[in-house]
């Protein structure tokens, strides 16, 4: 026996090696699940761990500056030096190809807007609001200008980590902006100081009742415990996946999720393509109403554009009866933070451009427009994207990428798997305590304040003192070379409704002073 002790002891390293690979080589061999690590033992192995960390070092070795989707290096780059006001210049000129198909111009002016000294923006360079009022038309009883044209697109509790939801909420304060909710409720990590937009869908949750319907007694209780809820939007639909429902498994369904979605504990909840309060383009319209007049609210929808016969009904119905939506949220159909099958993100429903200037020049034929407030959510966090938007008709947009990224989001891409390695989108207390929510939180707010002094420079760029004053003309989209290259106007065969705006002094006056056209 010590004898055989001893020639255990004495086996060397490498041959301990052999002896592993041997016996993962007979697995590999006798196993029927894997086709290569069976016909090639061992070796097959390394083509798996390749595929594993094949997104990884395409990202940081492979892909280009330019190439990467759906944020290639130089947007998050951007991103993440604005959020830290760093500097986020370039030198020695672009690296992009200004050729390319879909590439964005701005025309700029010979002369530029001239501000004076006593301007808001001498004043405060990041100084953007909405031009437009929601509810003001409908005349709810507490409408809302929000005094940021940049605010936090709709990402639930759950989806994110509670310390993302906390940055978020703290940031937009310090930004004056808003923080959409999302479709998972009003947690108390929306509850730190900034203005919110409730958001929900299919599911009801936060205003949920018993039989998985809508309650408006919940909703009203909710409002006039809330007063920083400043306006209601319906979910019809979301870029990830129009039509689809989702599924919340009771595993994830905590103490906390449970009471703030009104669910159980434990038991998954489904959230069916349709609602249950409505089913019919008049009843959604009377649905908007009946909320309207019992929380005073602006309330608005958001959806992906596909379609556009019931849009059309909508639109009749609302130049029929003056009722109807504050806002339209318009999402592209490309996806977002929301999980979705392939086929989903990748075919059903329009990309932004194509979806919004579809709608916008329905309601802009129905001479609509200067009734609703267009809120623009797809990849628009970057000034050029956003004055093309502002160009089309939208009057806001809505960022939740961006904003992920601005509190360390590095598109890893495994949302929905509850391993996001910054602890953004992931509940594992773990992950999460990397989050330091102060610092965060001014990182949004330092975003949304860069984002909005570059847009305002380029708006004077353009001869403008306020985005609103954009117009399809201002704004070329490249189809081959100049000479084929279109105005927005030739492009999407609309000229957008022009926006009441008087100057930035008397948006700054309505804030200050309060009344109808404020958002305080």
């Amino acid at each position: 026996m010590d004898a055989f002790i001893n020639f255990i002891s004495n086996i060397s390293w490498w041959l301990w090696i052999i002896i592993v690979l041997a016996i993962v080589a007979i697995r590999d061999v006798f196993q029927k699940k894997h086709t290569i690590s069976h016909n090639f033992p061992v070796i097959g192995h390394i083509r798996y761990l390749l595929e594993s960390i094949g997104p990884e070092l395409r990202q940081y070795l492979v892909a280009n500056n330019r190439e990467e989707l759906p944020f290639n290096r130089i947007e998050r780059g951007w991103v993440y030096a604005s959020s830290k006001n760093e500097n986020n210049y370039e030198g020695f000129g672009t690296d992009r190809d200004i050729y390319a198909h879909q590439h964005i111009f701005v025309n700029n002016a010979m002369f530029p807007f001239r501000i004076n000294d006593d301007h808001p923006n001498t004043i405060d360079k990041s100084f953007l609001p909405c031009a437009k009022v929601m509810g003001e038309f409908n005349q709810r009883k507490r409408p809302y200008r929000p005094a940021s044209v940049i605010n936090v697109s709709a990402m639930s509790f759950g989806s994110l980590s509670a310390k993302a939801i906390e940055s978020l909420n703290k940031g937009v304060k310090l930004a004056d902006a808003y923080h959409n909710t999302g479709e998972g409720g009003l947690s108390p990590y929306h509850s730190n100081g900034g203005d919110v937009v409730f958001h929900f869908g299919t599911g009801y949750f936060g205003v949920r009742a018993a039989d998985g319907g809508f309650s408006m007694e919940k909703m009203k209780k909710l409002v006039e415990d809330n007063p920083f809820i400043r306006a209601i939007e319906v979910k019809l639909s979301q870029g990830a996946k129009p039509g689809k429902g989702g599924v919340l498994p009771g595993a994830k369904i905590t103490h906390e999720i449970a009471n703030i979605r009104g669910v159980e504990v434990g038991k998954t909840v489904l959230s069916p393509p349709n609602h249950k309060a409505f089913s019919t383009v008049p009843e959604m319209v009377d649905f908007i109403e009946a909320i309207a007049n019992e929380t005073g609210l602006p309330v608005g929808i958001k959806a992906a554009i596909g379609k556009l016969d019931q849009w059309e009904e909508l639109a009749n119905i609302m130049l029929k009866t003056g009722k109807g939506p504050d806002f339209i949220t318009v999402d592209g159909g490309e996806g977002g933070t929301g999980a979705a099958p392939p086929s989903f993100a990748d075919h059903v429903s329009l990309p932004w451009v194509y979806g919004f200037g579809d709608l916008y020049k329905l309601f802009k034929n129905k001479g609509l427009c200067e009734r609703i407030v267009f809120i623009g959510s797809g990849k628009l966090g970057f000034p050029a994207k956003a004055a093309m938007a502002f160009a089309m008709g939208a009057d806001c947009i809505n960022v939740a990428r961006e904003a992920m990224m601005s509190i360390g989001c590095i598109q890893a891409q495994i949302c929905h798997t509850n391993r996001c390695p910054s602890g953004v989108a992931t509940q594992s207390k773990w992950l999460q305590r990397g989050i330091d929510v102060p610092l965060k939180s001014e990182r949004l707010a330092q975003y949304f304040k860069t984002f909005r002094k570059e847009f305002v420079e380029i708006t004077h760029a353009a001869g403008y003192e306020h985005p609103c004053q954009f117009t399809m003309d201002d704004i070329d989209v490249n189809v081959d070379d100049h000479n084929l290259s279109k105005e927005l106007s030739n492009t999407y065969q609309y000229h957008k409704t022009k926006v009441p705006f008087t100057s930035m002094q008397d948006l700054k006056d309505c804030i200050h002073l309060g009344g109808n056209s404020s958002n305080k």
